[in-house]
């Protein structure tokens, strides 16, 4: 598996902007419910979503490039599921260089490495490029998920229609 970048938010500010005001612009009234019900989701599969400890809705260029700095070094799941964790479950802020250095070394990366990375600008042209392509492919959302590079499927899916979709990628992949 591999993660690619795609940025919900890119127009966010570097520091983010207040989660509650987030909410209240993309959901409007309906916003309070959106997290109470993928918290109960969450609850039933053993992920304690903490939306309260949220303050704030992050811009996720400094992650995104942290997954394709911890790609390189062969973290990037761990990484993945590092930047998960805090951002869900702990209200970690996701735009604090020092949060994302510690986040990093919890990943199994060097942290003092991971911090110079994230004080360049490397890989910045990177995300940028990446999240344009996948707009231009019509991504629009995440979770999206594409099969051997041949099948594409967005949202949360039940297992079996991923697993449908895998079983057509490779039905695809026999056909050339």
């Amino acid at each position: 598996m591999r993660w690619l970048p795609f940025q919900l938010n890119p127009d966010l500010p570097e520091s983010g902007i207040p989660r509650e005001d987030y909410v209240a612009r993309k959901f409007g009234a309906r916003g309070k419910g959106v997290n109470e019900r993928v918290t109960m989701a969450g609850r039933q599969v053993g992920i304690p979503f903490a939306y309260e400890k949220m303050e704030v809705q992050p811009n996720t260029l400094n992650a995104h490039r942290l997954m394709i700095y911890a790609e390189r070094e062969g973290r990037q799941d761990e990484m993945a599921e590092e930047l998960f964790r805090a951002h869900f479950i702990e209200g970690a802020s996701l735009v604090d260089r020092e949060t994302l250095a510690d986040i990093a070394a919890r990943a199994g990366l060097d942290r003092k490495a991971a911090a110079g990375y994230l004080a360049s600008e490397e890989d910045r042209a990177l995300i940028a490029q990446a999240d344009a392509e996948a707009r231009n492919a019509g991504i629009g959302g995440v979770p999206f998920f594409i099969f051997n590079r041949k099948v594409g499927i967005s949202g949360a899916q039940d297992p079996d229609t991923l697993l449908e979709a895998m079983e057509q990628a490779l039905r695809d992949s026999e056909e050339v």
